[in-house]
């Protein structure tokens, strides 16, 4: 892009700007929200607290059918991102 192309463009500057940081967010939100470590984490907690008797059997199970849920949610979204 030439000087003169540059120089129509400039007023843009700052919508690019906002684009980019914007995308930078989106990015590292997705990230942080696909990250398995933090179920396997919980999965590993949620035993514990069954073992020490913190919670039952029928609570234990319901939250670890959502947890593995989300771990095959985290899963396909890996599977399908290039």
């Amino acid at each position: 892009m030439g000087l003169l192309g540059t120089l129509f463009t400039l007023p843009l500057a700052p919508v690019r700007g906002v684009t980019w940081v914007a995308q930078k967010v989106l990015d590292r939100a997705e990230e942080e929200y696909y990250d398995p470590a933090p179920v396997w984490r919980e999965l590993s907690e949620l035993e514990d607290r069954l073992v020490r008797g913190e919670i039952d059997e029928e609570a234990f199970e319901h939250r670890e059918d959502e947890l593995l849920d989300r771990l095959e949610e985290i899963t396909a979204h890996r599977t399908n991102t290039p």
